[in-house]
């Protein structure tokens, strides 16, 4: 049987770990074969570099998934992520709904704010459409703040984590991994919703006081792996939770730029069932 095929729809940076260079090598190491739909090309990501180039990719992304849909490609997973505008947004929702079959995995990490504060690229517009958007998906990897976003609420009005997957789910439809919780002092992790068996439940593992670029990409990007390995969610986002934790540890004792983001390429044998 062939491996599993994965369409990654994200940006990608020639330098800084985020987005496809972090979700390319975390796929293929996890025993898929990520297939990337690039929506924009730049030097490097935007977080704490100045001067970077930008490429936008946007007319490019129809005609790559009108190639794929003339080849028949079929996908065991639809990925996407950070989207740079309205119309690549669209673009994603045509993409799903073109490509998606029965078993078809839809992973959307509705990117857009952090630390309560919306990224200043999404306009209004934009923040409708990945509500849009997310609504296509089978499982969302919200934070703290997109969460709220998507629920119409501000930032500090979120309920308990478990409400809020809840809330999140539509009724139960689609599951829901809520990043960024903390279940008590000293531990992070993420609260899960699974469609499957209509539970919720945290997963947690010890907090690392460094701030990376790039880790819900890491997180994410694992997530999608170990789902379509057959993995039920919450071993899923454990496995997520652990491998980010190892990798935010291994980076902060090396003392290494936070912009860079983390350190992972040694750790990818903790995805492939080696040693760490």
């Amino acid at each position: 049987m062939p491996i599993p095929r994965i369409a990654a729809i994200h940006d990608l940076s020639g330098f800084g770990r985020c987005s496809l260079t972090v979700a390319l090598p975390i796929l293929s190491a996890m025993g898929t074969q990520c297939c990337p739909l690039p929506t924009a090309f730049l030097s490097t990501h935007t977080g704490g570099f100045q001067g970077f180039t930008f490429l936008d990719m946007t007319n490019e992304m129809p005609k790559v998934a009108a190639h794929w849909k003339s080849l028949n490609l079929q996908f065991d997973a639809i990925y996407s992520g950070f989207l740079g505008s309205v119309r690549q947004i669209g673009l994603v929702e045509k993409f799903i709904r073109d490509f998606r079959q029965p078993g078809t995995l839809t992973v959307v990490d509705p990117v857009m704010g952090d630390h309560g504060e919306v990224y200043r690229t999404y306009t209004p517009d934009m923040c409708a459409g990945m509500v849009r958007l997310a609504r296509l998906a089978d499982v969302i990897t919200p934070n703290l703040t997109e969460a709220a976003l998507l629920l119409g609420l501000p930032f500090g009005a979120l309920p308990s984590p478990g409400e809020t997957v809840e809330r999140l789910s539509l009724g139960g439809r689609r599951s829901v991994v809520l990043t960024g919780v903390s279940m008590s002092p000293g531990m992070t992790g993420a609260m899960c919703f699974d469609a499957k068996t209509g539970r919720a439940e945290a997963v947690q593992t010890d907090y690392i006081a460094h701030e990376f670029h790039g880790t819900g990409d890491v997180f994410a990007s694992v997530l999608t792996g170990a789902l379509v390995q057959g993995r039920k969610l919450t071993d899923a986002a454990m496995l997520s939770a652990k491998f980010v934790r190892a990798c935010a540890e291994r980076t902060a004792a090396a003392d290494l730029p936070m912009r860079e983001g983390v350190e992972f390429e040694p750790l990818l044998g903790y995805l492939t069932g080696g040693t760490r």
